[in-house]
């Protein structure tokens, strides 16, 4: 329960939390939810480490309040006061009200790139053990870790960050407008609904910028965007509509990009209205009707055609290193086509041809090949032959040799005997068997080899620790060399000394708790050693030779 110096601010019964029935407690530094029949806290959120809190959408069945904690974990609780909905939403906006009110006291402005790089760590749980063994030990300063051994894992994250979200075709379809009981429509806008709008229709964003907060406000913004007739199917340009203008240059637009746009002899853009007869075969153009249902269907199709051009242009700019977009937002492959001089506009038969023709049906193209002229058929096609050749005879004297030959093999096998009296018994064999055997009499020699086998799981899982670190330090160390610039011999003096203190902090207890455990004979580390006495040996030979360069000079 809270203690004596807590005051509870607020106490909301009925709360559910994860199927189970409780109580709500709101206090002055923590937020925390009790089970029915329990005296202590189940749950337990500081105002510190929250980051935000979340209601449920308005119609929604469940009544819900979400805390979003800083590590990315959440906790929902779900009200259920059983006199109604209207007392569930006013508990969940009582709490909501509350703590609007206590969590900008509390707020943490957690870094953002202390955030990526936590993230990064959890992700990853290999260079979250290295970053234990060597930041944690102070073995490197955290600095020198994501600088050079995480530099790759932070270039992964950065091109993943760097990937753009493109803009929906139906953003607009999916922003359901809501009855708020006075006869009127509510819409909620959220930020990427927003982003969106402002993408597609660039001569909105300028409105906003032109008109918010100078002459109006954003609500008022957006409520005269839903309002108008830009934003409806029907589009019946009035004078004082504030998205007039943007519904006329969206018109000019759209005739600039139908006349830019590839010419197909076989498709007519300017035309409204289906026919099944071909060009020459006695059907008549058609005629503009001005009736109101055309007129109608005319504007439609020219807004879905102009929503869509706008969508294709919102995601060509934000990919112009693969292909560049043109002003009118058309692909910069057709723009090759129609901007080059070299290529001649593509016909009607050309146009025919490509609707005919499959290169999966096609046949396939035949290679130039070698041609072979050979002068004697017979010998490719049965291999060579012995010239002269004659099956032997059965009377023939080598073939009898070879007959005799066997023979005797025949007889001297049935009368072998083994000779068995020159042998260990068995029970010396095992002996000599068992001091032969990786941890005998006679096998002391190579305990240091087979020690490993011997090893607990524990033991085993840090020297395996233990080498990934050691590899990743002895990595960066060998790449200095040849150390030709003064960034590399700074770094090279940097490694040297970091492996020291990797040897003192980590290489050597690691071998004291082996030789305590009295479990393995000889000494497992020594790989570890010969490792660093390898580096070491270089770094010295590297200094000597760099004191003697300035003499011979």
């Amino acid at each position: 329960m809270a203690t004596s110096s807590e005051d509870v601010l607020l106490l909301v019964n009925h709360v559910r939390y994860k199927k189970n029935d409780g109580t709500l407690y709101v206090m002055d530094e923590r937020i925390a939810w009790i089970m029915e029949g329990r005296d202590t806290f189940a749950v337990s959120h500081k105002y510190v480490d929250i980051k935000m809190q979340k209601i449920s959408p308005e119609g929604k069945a469940k009544v819900q309040l979400q805390v979003v904690l800083h590590d990315g974990s959440s906790s929902t609780f779900q009200f259920v006061n059983p006199l109604g909905v209207q007392q569930q939403l006013k508990d969940r906006d009582d709490v909501k009200e509350l703590l609007q009110q206590l969590l900008p006291k509390f707020k943490r402005k957690v870094d953002k790139e202390l955030e990526e790089k936590n993230k990064l760590l959890s992700e990853n749980p290999s260079l979250l053990q290295l970053y234990k063994e060597l930041v944690m030990t102070q073995i490197i300063t955290p600095e020198e870790f994501w600088k050079n051994h995480a530099a790759q894992y932070m270039q992964k994250q950065q091109q993943a960050d760097q990937q753009r979200v493109g803009v929906s075709g139906a953003f607009l379809a999916d922003v359901k407008p809501q009855a708020d009981g006075c006869n009127g429509l509510k819409y909620n806008l959220n930020k990427d609904i927003i982003e969106s709008i402002f993408k597609t229709y660039p001569a909105v964003k300028k409105k906003h910028l032109e008109y918010v907060p100078h002459k109006m406000t954003e609500a008022e913004f957006w409520t005269r965007f839903f309002q108008s007739h830009y934003f409806h199917r029907d589009r019946s340009y009035a004078g004082k509509d504030v998205f007039a203008e943007c519904a006329k240059h969206d018109e000019q637009d759209l005739k600039t990009a139908a006349k830019a746009v590839e010419s197909n002899p076989l498709v007519d853009l300017s035309q409204f209205s289906d026919t099944s007869v071909g060009e020459g075969y006695g059907d008549t153009p058609d005629l503009p009707s001005t009736s109101s249902s055309f007129s109608s269907s005319h504007a439609m199709i020219k807004r879905f055609n102009h929503h869509s051009m706008m969508v294709l242009r919102a995601c060509e700019e934000g990919d112009k290193d693969q292909s560049e977009s043109t002003p009118n937002g058309l692909l910069s492959s057709k723009v090759a086509v129609n901007g080059d001089s070299h290529h001649p506009p593509i016909g009607k038969k050309a146009k025919l041809m490509e609707k005919l023709q499959y290169e999966d049906l096609e046949p396939l193209e035949s290679t130039s090949m070698v041609k072979i002229n050979y002068s004697h058929i017979e010998r490719y096609l049965h291999g060579p032959t012995l010239s002269g050749f004659q099956p032997p005879h059965p009377c023939d004297s080598e073939s009898d040799e070879r007959a005799g030959h066997l023979a005797y093999m025949l007889e001297e096998l049935q009368m072998w005997r083994p000779d068995i009296q020159n042998v260990l018994t068995h029970s010396v064999a095992l002996d000599a068997l068992r001091d032969l055997s990786p941890g005998g009499t006679l096998m002391t020699a190579s305990h240091s080899e087979t020690s490993t086998q011997l090893l607990t799981e524990d033991l085993k899982k840090e020297m395996v620790q233990l080498y990934l670190s050691l590899s990743e330090l002895l990595r960066h160390f060998w790449a200095c060399f040849p150390a030709t610039t003064p960034q590399l011999r700074e770094k090279v003096t940097r490694m040297k000394e970091t492996l020291e203190r990797f040897e003192m902090a980590k290489v050597i207890p690691f071998q004291e708790k082996v030789r305590r455990s009295h479990t393995v004979p000889g000494d497992v580390s020594a790989h570890l050693h010969s490792m660093l006495k390898a580096a070491y040996y270089k770094f010295a030979s590297w200094q000597q030779k760099t004191a003697i360069a300035p003499k011979i000079r």
